[in-house]
């Protein structure tokens, strides 16, 4: 609201609100109220790193192996083109990044996030040039340093809030990168060796592997949620998919029959989610959580009736294989993990692709968002809005069915009772953490996939911090987001709303 100064005659005068030639309009006299959750949230975490990583911290080194390649002058090969191509896409992005803020324009997302990316490649691709196969970093020295920089930052949040202004999204993000490297150095010399160490390229391709079912069930929610309807089904849908590609993979003897019964099996579990909740204006977190509890009870019941009785007929759907793309999955670190994966594998880069292109590049897209946001000005528009949501709905369910194939298919090749462990409810998580976005669920999945498996390397290596506190990590991370720590997390306006034509 603007505080303008009246003349006698109620007008406002007019060299208080035109400003002068040549110059910048005035700040308003009431300046815009900035949260002070992002630098309170930042200086407590700064504070816990300091006392793990400073005080609490040892003086032994960790260590980080690099995975040895399958032929080393293809993997050479590949380092020295990678580095080339990384080295070139870094510094246009940077000069990009550079000339729009030069120039006062507007930086778009996509630019600052594809410069860290292309930087992170081109330090992959120089241990690889290098053959480097170990890096070993002292603890007490990099845990003091990254205390100091989480401190910085911190601060200089605080302060960007004291003076009225926004906290940037690069801040963000250079913390988290800053606490995840001191974590890890934490964690790591903490083992019971003398010089403990873990294979980071080990590390990076199991959490991508552990992360492909949470992938596919978050693109699901985001999916459903865009158009209005909340999607607490996942779980069921996962679990359903993995029973159904399991037990149709083993009567035919076609995994690729099995993996397309899963996305049919996942949208019947949508389907009837979409009758119930859309038709019938049932409450949508209801339909969902008893879905979940039908289809677990379900899938247990006829496990122990059925595929224990005959597992070898019922339950031996044999494993997709892995398929690796030729030079792609030689390049040092990057290539086994993302280039040697299974068709599900291959499927989730495509199912983020072409969701995040059509929710924000299409026709298609513009329609569910506004269907999601403000269904009765859609409606006026001449936009089906229930036919919308049917559709949203049943493709969501297809695609988490796809998701539950990766348990019995590729994970392990049989089924057994309730074997989604509750990872529907934690793509969930990663679709709220990722802030309804498709590329932020798939980071946010990535992430919790990455706490997953690091909560069973610390077993194996020895370290003290207990595993129940890295299988807490997911939900307490949601918990900061939806806090609005980590910046303004909103879901769409007309989420869990039904809607009624009048």
């Amino acid at each position: 609201m603007n505080a303008t100064t009246q003349s006698p005659a109620g007008q406002p005068r007019a060299e208080e609100t035109a400003p002068s030639a040549g110059s910048r309009p005035a700040k308003s006299a009431t300046s815009e109220l900035v949260s002070w959750k992002a630098g309170i949230g930042l200086g407590l975490l700064a504070v816990l790193a300091t006392i793990l990583f400073g005080l609490m911290g040892n003086a032994k080194t960790a260590g980080f192996r690099i995975a040895e390649a399958r032929d080393p002058n293809a993997s050479n090969a590949a380092a020295w083109v990678t580095l080339v191509v990384a080295l070139a896409a870094a510094a246009y992005l940077a000069y990009l990044w550079a000339a729009r803020r030069r120039q006062g324009g507007v930086v778009n997302r996509w630019i600052p996030a594809a410069t860290i990316a292309a930087v992170v490649v081109l330090g992959l691709a120089a241990l690889g040039v290098t053959r480097v196969e170990k890096v070993s970093v002292p603890s007490m020295a990099a845990g003091w340093s990254c205390s100091v920089l989480l401190l910085a930052l911190a601060g200089y949040a605080i302060f960007l809030t004291l003076r009225h202004r926004r906290t940037p999204r690069w801040l963000g993000g250079a913390f988290a990168v800053v606490f995840l490297v001191g974590f890890m150095v934490w964690i790591v010399a903490g083992g019971r060796d003398s010089e403990p160490s873990i294979s980071l390229g080990g590390l990076l391709a199991g959490s991508v592997t552990l992360a492909v079912p949470l992938v596919f069930g978050s693109l699901s929610g985001v999916l459903c949620e865009r158009v209005g309807v909340v999607n607490i089904a996942i779980e069921g849908q996962l679990l359903l998919g993995a029973f159904s590609a399991a037990v149709v993979a083993t009567i035919t003897g076609n995994v690729y029959l099995g993996l397309v019964s899963a996305a049919v099996a996942g949208a019947l579990v949508s389907l009837v989610l979409a009758v119930v909740s859309i038709k019938y204006l049932v409450n949508q977190i209801i339909v969902g959580v008893v879905l979940n509890v039908l289809i677990s009870g379900l899938t247990s019941f006829l496990f122990s009736t059925l595929l224990t009785a005959d597992p070898q007929h019922l339950n031996k759907p044999g494993r997709l294989q892995t398929v690796d793309i030729p030079f792609l999955a030689d390049i040092p670190i990057i290539g086994p993990i993302l280039f040697r994966q299974s068709l599900v594998g291959y499927l989730m880069y495509v199912a983020v692709i072409v969701v995040y292109v059509g929710l924000f590049h299409t026709k298609w897209g513009l329609r569910v968002r506004a269907v999601g946001e403000h269904p009765q000005a859609a409606d006026t528009v001449g936009i089906n809005v229930n036919r919308t949501r049917f559709r949203n709905v049943l493709m969501g369910g297809a695609v988490a069915g796809i998701g539950g194939s990766f348990f019995t298919l590729v994970s392990v090749d049989a089924f057994s009772k309730d074997m989604s462990g509750g990872r529907g409810y934690i793509a969930l998580a990663a679709m709220i953490f990722g802030r309804w976005n498709p590329i932020g669920a798939f980071l946010a999945a990535l992430l919790f996939g990455f706490a997953d498996n690091l909560q069973s390397i610390i077993t194996i290596i020895g370290s003290p911090v207990p595993s129940q506190f890295m299988a807490m990590l997911p939900y307490a991370l949601t918990v900061i987001a939806v806090a609005g720590l980590v910046g303004r997390s909103r879901p769409p306006a007309a989420d869990g709303i039904p809607y009624v034509k009048g």
